[in-house]
């Protein structure tokens, strides 16, 4: 199961942790994610997406039917 978001395609990233001493450790930042259900009235089901928070707040904002028609028309989804 892989770390990346359905909607944003978010995924972790590399870095460096820094000690006191100004020491650097490779690192890996990851998304925060969380696996949500969300219905499409439109199509009247429900759908499992795994997306970050940030996408979250999208989808509260926008509604679920208006984030799924704009990934489709970005060309993340087919």
């Amino acid at each position: 199961m892989s770390r990346i978001c359905d909607l944003t395609g978010k995924k972790a990233i590399v870095g460096n942790s820094v000690s006191f001493s100004n020491r650097k450790t490779k690192r890996l930042f990851k998304p925060n994610l969380q696996v949500k259900k969300f219905f499409i009235p439109e199509e009247n089901e429900w759908i499992t997406l795994k997306v970050s928070t940030s996408a979250l707040r999208t989808i509260n904002k926008k509604g679920i039917s208006a984030c799924i028609d704009e990934v489709y028309k970005n060309g993340y989804l087919k």
